[in-house]
C-alpha cells in the first residue's frame, strides 16, 4: 500500500500554545493544495481528520474526501489551549520520562494514538491513498513502521503542508 501522508497547513494560532484536538482554522489551505496537487497522482481518494484545518485541505485536494476520528492529532487533554511554559513541570518530567505511555491529565499518550492510528491504517482497502492528518499521527505511524523507540520519535519532523510518501508492507 502507498500512502502520501500529508500534515495541515499552518493553524491560526499563538506561538507557544499547546494544541492537539483545538479546533484550529487556517488560513494557507488554497496555496498548500496548489503546492501538492503536481505531486500527488490523481484520481486517489482522500481520508482527512475531520477538524478544520486538515478539512479544509482535503476538501480543496478532492470533491468528497472521507473524513476519520482516527486521524485526529493526540488530545492533550487538560494542556489543551495552554502555553507549554504554563504546563506544570512535573507533568513535562512525567512525560519525558515515559514518552510514548505518558497522558496528560484528561488526554491520551503517544501509543494511543498510535494504536488507533494503526487501526485506521489496518482498515483501508485503498492500495493507495491520501491521507490529510496531524504531525503526531504521521509521526507514530512511521515510527512503527520504522521500528524507532519511543525516545527517537521525536525525530520525525514534518513540515506545515508537507506530503510524505510511504510504502507500507500488507
Amino acid at each position: 500500500m502507498i500512502l502520501h501522508l500529508i500534515r495541515h497547513p499552518t493553524p491560526l494560532v499563538e506561538p507557544g500554545i499547546c494544541y492537539g484536538r483545538l479546533d484550529l482554522a487556517t488560513a494557507e489551505a488554497p496555496a498548500v493544495a496548489a503546492a501538492l496537487r503536481p505531486v500527488l497522482p490523481p484520481g486517489l481518494p482522500v481520508w482527512s481528520s475531520p477538524l478544520r484545518r486538515c478539512r479544509a485541505l482535503a476538501e480543496l485536494l478532492h470533491p468528497a474526501p472521507r473524513f476519520d476520528s482516527r486521524l485526529v492529532e493526540m488530545d492533550f487533554g487538560a494542556w489543551e489551549g495552554m502555553p507549554w511554559d504554563a504546563v506544570p513541570r512535573a507533568e513535562l518530567d512525567a512525560w519525558a520520562a515515559d514518552v510514548a505511555g505518558f497522558a496528560p491529565p484528561g488526554g491520551e499518550s503517544p501509543l494511543a494514538l498510535q494504536r488507533r492510528a494503526l487501526d485506521f491504517v489496518a482498515g483501508l482497502a485503498e492500495t493507495e491513498a491520501v491521507i490529510v492528518t496531524h504531525a503526531g499521527v504521521i509521526r507514530s505511524l512511521l515510527a512503527h513502521w520504522q521500528g524507532l523507540p519511543p525516545e527517537r520519535w521525536t525525530e520525525l519532523v514534518f513540515a506545515y503542508g508537507s506530503c510524505t510518501r510511504v510504502v507500507v508492507p500488507r
